[in-house]
């Protein structure tokens, strides 16, 4: 993976060649029509932005030739000087300067001394006739290479198209390894691991070329917070960490919106105006905290500020207003369980509607965004310190893990994003409380309930449970969601597998409890299930 420094690096490279061809495009037209505003224009344009970009990355040789070039330009676009005279073969040697100072970057290479021509452009800032060589600029002209920049732009729409050709690839692949195992042809077999090993390559250097820097997000985000914080009047200070954390650009395009909607709440509600801060014993000054890091195959972007905390009490109580919860389950509710009402959909604490509104409001919006990439988002908090939201997203859209499992003779994938474990239980391992099968797994009572039953149970309640039900050990899928595990009993476990999920069909869309499809290397169509989908079902339809 590229660093930032190499990245920035060959966006300074990419660039900076493209304003050496323009400037030598200009330069060119300037010599036969010495009056050409335009091109005169272009050139100074050219330099400034030139000089800015180099002194930003140290490359201040450069910024500097680019400097005392745009100093000249300027003074000839003002009519102090004219296009002119021995004035010409100067500018056109440090254009050519400039040329071979970008190649030794790119090359790596110690930047050519140019004290001479920077002695040369002194004396014509000056007025003073330059000192200039013996014909030397003619036998460059002579020798000089045309050169082409190592990077080119390529559109997000091209990279889509390229992703699903992928896709229909990596499937295939899976099918032509199925059929050299059926067959048994060694000749086959050598083939399909051929193409399995090409097809790997393809996906994983596609994927690359789509990942970019989590910092061309974060870098929008100071005038955002700058911005609320004024309307807010509140005083606050962001910290963004892991700019160079890699994640694929679509993905940090459809959480965007997500990301500064969590960012204005945590200013409008959850930080403290200054006088609130020094009354509970803060700093005036509120605290923004906006990262990114890698944790196996996933990016885990958090919010985090230090100020007022959610109230779990009042979120509770809320909760049983809304009728989301009885009173006597919301009492028995954990932290986690309490706060993870605030994605519910419409559920605020804000005690008034505002620009800027309070925290809860939307969250079922922003759940909705990440849900829809098969991510996660958390969140932690404790009162009067603080509040963290974490996202956790895939690193990729384009190629997801899955666990394989049967029901009913019919294959199943589901996202490994949303799954805790597997376990297999005997019916002594299970309790049956208020109609709900619950074991104990890691600590927690988890609840279980039968995918088919689930599945297959029609518009009304689930029928109560009973141990009764059980028949020897039974395999289980623990997902979680929304800070809920739920156990999902299946026929049996098969294998886990990188899958490329694709969307159903009409009229099929519209079942949400399968968040796509997929095709195995046996050739058959594998229904890929919605967790968030099964976990909402289950909780509205359990005794």
């Amino acid at each position: 993976m590229k660093s930032r420094e190499q990245e920035y690096r060959e966006i300074f490279m990419a660039e900076a060649l493209e304003y050496y061809d323009a400037m030598s495009r200009h330069i060119s037209e300037l010599e036969r029509n010495p009056t050409d505003e335009p091109a005169l224009n272009e050139l100074f344009r050219l330099m400034h932005n030139l000089k800015s970009n180099a002194r930003a990355m140290g490359y201040n040789p450069i910024g500097e030739l680019a400097h005392h070039m745009e100093t000249i330009f300027g003074l000839i676009r003002s009519r102090e000087k004219t296009f002119t005279g021995s004035m010409v073969p100067v500018l056109f040697t440090g254009i050519d300067t400039i040329g071979e100072m970008i190649r030794a970057v790119g090359a790596g290479e110690e930047l050519p001394v140019a004290e001479n021509l920077f002695e040369n452009l002194d004396r014509l800032v000056r007025g003073e006739e330059p000192i200039l060589e013996s014909g030397e600029e003619d036998e460059e002209d002579a020798t000089r290479k045309l050169e082409l920049s190592d990077l080119v732009y390529i559109q997000i729409r091209k990279l889509d198209h390229l992703l699903n050709l992928v896709g229909e690839l990596t499937i295939d692949r899976d099918r032509v390894l199925t059929l050299s195992q059926e067959i048994g042809n060694p000749a086959l077999a050598a083939a399909a691991a051929h193409l399995s090993r090409i097809a790997d390559e393809l996906q994983y250097s596609v994927m690359d070329a789509r990942l970019v820097g989590v910092g061309s997000l974060f870098n929008k985000f100071p005038r955002v917070v700058r911005d609320v914080a004024t309307t807010e009047k509140k005083d606050v200070e962001l910290t963004v960490i892991g700019e160079d954390i890699q994640i694929d650009r679509n993905i940090l395009q459809i959480i965007a919106d997500a990301l500064l909607h969590l960012v204005r709440n945590a200013i409008g509600h959850g930080l403290e105006t200054p006088e609130e801060r020094e009354a509970a014993g803060k700093t005036a000054q509120g605290h923004l905290t906006l990262s990114a890091q890698a944790e196996r195959d996933d990016v885990l972007i958090q919010v985090r500020d230090d100020g007022r905390g959610i109230n779990v009490n009042s979120v509770r109580r809320k909760a049983v207003e809304r009728g989301l919860v009885s009173a006597e389950a919301a009492a028995n509710l954990d932290d986690d369980a309490v706060r993870s009402f605030l994605f519910e959909p419409g559920f605020s604490m804000a005690q008034e509607v505002t620009e800027i509104s309070g925290r809860g409001v939307g969250l079922d919006v922003v759940k909705l965004a990440i849900d829809s990439l098969g991510g996660q988002l958390r969140v932690e908090s404790v009162l009067g310190e603080g509040t963290t939201f974490t996202l956790v997203l895939p690193t990729s859209i384009a190629v997801k893990g899955a666990l394989l499992f049967q029901l009913d003779q019919r294959n199943y994938a589901i996202p490994l994003m949303h799954t805790d474990s597997v376990v297999s239980l005997l019916p002594e391992d299970f309790n049956v409380v208020g109609g709900v099968l619950l074991t104990r797994v890691q600590e927690e009572n988890v609840p279980v309930v039968s995918l088919r039953r689930l599945l297959h149970n029609g518009d009304g309640p689930l029928q109560p449970a009973t141990k009764a039900d059980l028949m020897g050990r039974q395999d289980i899928i623990i997902v979680n969601y929304n800070n809920r595990r739920l156990g999902l009993i299946v026929d049996r476990f098969l294998r886990q597998q990188d899958i490329v999920v694709k969307p159903m069909s009409k009229p099929l869309d519209t079942i949400d409890l399968f968040g796509g499809v997929t095709l195995l290397g046996s050739g058959q169509v594998c229904l890929v299930l919605d967790v968030p989908a099964l976990t909402r079902l289950f909780l509205a339809k359990r005794p």
